[in-house]
């Protein structure tokens, strides 16, 4: 395929390369003139602006920082709009946000254009291996063609859903990614302070719930299989949480999530879940919020 490609940053330019392995004829464009320099002795095409890399092109994908940068190398003057034939795919494989991703996806179908939100997953060092993770928003037939694409890059492609699903799943992704950084970071913040040894906590907590994840070890067989009878209730989470809590402030260490994490334990008790399994969290957390609780899932 022909492939405009705007953003080769961290970690478009080593996808870009990879898609050129793969046999498509690349075109690159980037606002810095540092990451086009970098391609310039390459088999891709260096490209003027993003208008000029989306010439003859049967797709184009951006990977840029955020929701302002894609609407502008798409919609902006010298973008992509202004010189791409109208029936092609565009492909946002940026995270940006998803009520922006959404609105794009809108103005391209206005403007004649197909597209996909297909933000990745992973690591630079995934990036250049061609090993990311793709989770792809769209029509069925569009994710089909873009497959032998998203093959060049990653080796998991996730089809999410239509338009919007790739990019919410990547959202609920970082923010239990990023949330999780600040926990693990209060949780070996107080060993530190506690005066406990940092190899030993970590190979402790390595193999415990704590560090092999709720998703992992227990919810799978207790809240989304259907089964709340208590392995730990939510009333025992809620006192351990606080003994931690009173840890923490005695050694001054700060455990603001903890702090969050134990208003929301207390609420089980109105709520008549408190002797129910932790991971009724879950069902708690959907009522507040008025979501539908979802059937359970069936057995592996």
């Amino acid at each position: 395929m022909n492939v405009g490609f705007i953003g080769v940053g961290v970690m478009g330019a080593p996808m870009a390369r990879n898609l050129a392995r793969g046999g498509h004829a690349v075109a690159v464009y980037d606002a810095s003139a540092r990451a086009l320099d970098a391609f310039r002795a390459g088999t891709c095409r260096v490209a003027t602006s993003a208008a000029d890399a989306a010439i003859g092109a049967d797709a184009v994908i951006t990977m840029l920082p955020d929701s302002q940068h894609v609407r502008q190398s798409l919609l902006g003057e010298d973008g992509v709009c202004a010189s791409l034939a109208q029936g092609r795919l565009v492909i946002d494989m940026s995270t940006i946000g998803a009520s922006a991703s959404i609105l794009l996806g809108e103005g391209l179908a206005n403007r004649g254009y197909r597209s996909l939100d297909a933000p990745v997953g992973r690591t630079p060092r995934d990036a250049e291996n061609g090993t990311l993770l793709v989770m792809a928003g769209g029509d069925d037939a569009d994710v089909a063609e873009a497959r032998p694409l998203f093959e060049c890059v990653g080796d998991t492609i996730v089809h999410a859903g239509p338009r919007g699903h790739g990019i919410k799943l990547k959202l609920v992704n970082n923010y239990m990614a990023a949330v999780g950084a600040v926990l693990t970071a209060e949780a070996l913040t107080l060993a530190n302070k506690a005066g406990l040894d940092r190899a030993t906590t970590v190979k402790v907590l390595s193999s415990t719930t704590a560090g092999r994840g709720q998703l992992l070890v227990n919810y799978p067989k207790k809240v989304l299989a259907g089964d709340l009878r208590p392995g730990f209730a939510l009333r025992m989470a809620q006192k351990d949480v606080g003994h931690a809590l009173d840890l923490g402030a005695e050694l001054g260490s700060p455990l603001l999530l903890g702090s969050i994490a134990r208003e929301m334990f207390a609420l089980a008790r109105p709520w008549g879940r408190a002797d129910e399994d932790w991971t009724a969290m879950l069902l708690l957390l959907e009522d507040l919020s008025r979501a539908e609780h979802l059937p359970p899932a069936p057995p592996a």
